[in-house]
């Protein structure tokens, strides 16, 4: 059956795509006909489909309002995506699903849940309120081609949270939960607050705490005192909800692009950024184990599941007296647990929460229940510990980090950039001709940085910028656009340049992906006119490139090298095909 396993296992993409085909066998054959013999869809979890197996990683964002779901994801992607609402009120009232298409647009739920290729097919069973309130926002950002962000609404207090919104908030929470690789809760610093409904919507998540992970979101809005207390009151509460003895792991930040309003602790929110945002790289890595290990969870369950259904139908009378059986077993329920603990030697945290249960249980018939099939049992048994082994080979689970390592947005690499910060819609006129920085005021600042050889080095640039009390992502972004030659220090034009982009985001704009024209220095300008009239010279004034001397043709192959470059390492001085060879040019 598996012989598909040991073809082109020296490819790695091949094993990946292949373990997910066997996952898809082996559930489908083995799992689901057990799943459906004791109605195990109704109790815990809706059918898998292929495109459940074949999912990008999910993260899933919880949190009450105002305490920076969206604005996480904008400092992600580093950038706005269709659908974005942002606000110190109630803004996002839909569960928005934040997923990559090269054509950017809105799909609502009703239309999402009917494409197959999706996995959401079994959201439809929330009904249409629901769906009213489910949507789709398609981003070509590359920080989405090995994950999906789920932004959820902003959790209510009181009733509006139970009733107002007229459909499971619950268990749609707990729907995208399993489903989910990580999930991250946030709380706001500034006012940390934990409502009984964020209390009993983090309950729903108890068994998955493994994926749970805590962000401690605006710790900028208050000093290092107030922090300390802050967090020590977060984790006493945490303590009460989650009660479990590790203890939860929590990233302390302020996740968006303005600056600190304490800047005290920037280097904690620095080192915790960097926990975090690695944690989040290993998603698509383990992505294919993660898959495996949540269809064992679900082969645990079901199994212990048709034995529980199993003894209630043997328990069932065949003719009189069904009703007031029923409510005695549906009572004594723990006693049915503790007696299946001893026959199967079950242990007790495969059991579900018997609560709910026995809330199920109360609108069953439990005539319809099938009596326990040992071959069904042995067919599961017999998949976990042949079927199973045989996809588990860690070292073919694991694709090249090469092809999975999330990109672009908040994750760039900055790893072979020159860049003393390591680790949107342009505001900025491309009509103007002449340089719009007035460069005098800086220049005053420049020259008692003691420059040597007319330039200072990165680290005199950072001491400089980092007065900003900017971010180091946004900081890095202002390096690579204003050190224009690349070569880790900035002279007094690339200061300008500098201080300019800073003065003009601390203003409220956004920083271009590309240095605008009206930005770059007026000597760099005239080297890439000079340049491009030589070209042209050089091909015997037709334009043509074809009379280049030797020199020049292997200058344009450098040149070439050097844009291409430029382009994969992130969002660098990049120019079309009419201005790629315009680069510093020089008489041969």
């Amino acid at each position: 059956m598996f012989s598909f396993l040991s073809k082109n296992r020296s490819k790695n993409p091949e094993v990946f795509e292949n373990v997910v085909e066997g996952l898809k066998i082996v559930y489908n054959k083995k799992l689901l006909p057990l799943e459906q013999a004791y109605n195990f869809h109704e109790f815990h979890s809706p059918t898998l489909t292929n495109a459940d197996f074949e999912a990008k990683p999910m993260i899933l964002l919880i949190g009450q309002y105002s305490t920076g779901k969206t604005t996480f994801i904008k400092y992600l992607l580093e950038r706005d995506f269709p659908g974005i609402r942002i606000g110190p009120e109630p803004t996002t009232d839909s569960f928005v699903v934040v997923k990559y298409d090269e054509r950017e647009g809105v799909i609502p739920g009703n239309a999402l849940v009917v494409d197959p290729k999706n996995q959401f097919k079994t959201l439809a069973k929330f009904g249409n309120n629901f769906l009213t309130k489910f949507q789709c926002s398609q981003v070509n950002s590359s920080v989405l081609k090995h994950i999906t962000i789920i932004d959820t609404p902003g959790i209510l207090a009181g009733d509006k949270q139970r009733i107002d919104r007229g459909y499971d908030f619950a268990g749609v929470i707990e729907w995208f939960a399993e489903r989910a690789d990580r999930i991250i809760i946030l709380f706001d610093a500034h006012k940390l607050d934990i409502s009984d409904e964020l209390r009993r919507s983090i309950e729903t998540l108890r068994r998955h705490d493994d994926k749970i992970h805590i962000v401690l979101n605006k710790a900028d809005m208050i000093d290092h005192q107030q922090l300390m207390r802050v967090y020590g009151a977060l984790m006493w509460s945490l303590g009460k909800i989650l009660q479990t003895p590790e203890v939860a792991h929590v990233y302390v930040g302020s996740f968006w692009d303005q600056p600190f309003r304490f800047d005290l602790n920037r280097k904690l929110f620095e080192d915790e950024e960097q926990d975090l945002f690695k944690d989040l790289q290993t998603l698509p890595k383990n992505a294919i184990i993660r898959k495996l290990n949540d269809v064992i969870k679900r082969a645990r369950l079901a199994k212990v599941h048709a034995y529980i259904i199993g003894a209630l139908r043997a328990e069932m009378p065949s003719t009189f007296g069904k009703s007031n059986k029923k409510k005695d077993l549906i009572k004594t329920l723990d006693i049915i647990y503790a007696r299946l603990q001893r026959e199967h030697r079950i242990s007790p945290g495969d059991f579900p929460d018997i609560r709910k249960m026995q809330e199920i249980l109360e609108q069953q018939d439990f005539s319809k229940f099938q009596y326990l099939k040992p071959k069904l049992i042995e067919i599961v048994d017999r998949t976990l510990t042949e079927d199973i082994g045989r996809l588990i080979p860690i070292d073919d689970l694991t694709p090249p980090s090469s092809e999975t390592n999330i990109e672009g947005g908040a994750f760039e690499d900055n790893e072979g950039l020159i860049t003393p910060f390591s680790n949107r819609r342009s505001e900025y006129s491309l009509e103007e001709s002449e340089w719009c920085i007035a460069k005098e005021k800086y220049d005053l600042i420049f020259n008692k940085l003691a420059p040597n050889n007319g330039k200072i080095s990165g680290t005199v640039a950072k001491a400089q910028m980092m007065k900003s009390k900017l971010p180091n992502s946004v900081l890095g972004k202002v390096w690579k656009l204003s050190d224009i030659d690349q070569d880790g220090y900035l002279d007094s034009d690339e200061f300008a340049v500098a201080m300019h982009l800073i003065s003009k985001k601390l203003e409220g704009h956004e920083l271009p992906n590309e240095l605008p024209p009206s930005l770059l220095p007026p000597a760099r300008m005239k080297r890439y006119e000079n340049g491009s009239k030589k070209q042209q010279e050089g091909g015997g004034g037709n334009g043509n490139g074809n009379h280049l001397t030797e020199q020049q043709k292997q200058l344009n192959k450098e040149l070439e090298s050097k844009f291409r470059a430029q382009i994969r390492n992130g969002p660098q001085l990049q120019f079309n095909s009419r201005h790629l060879k315009r680069e510093f040019f020089k008489d041969p």
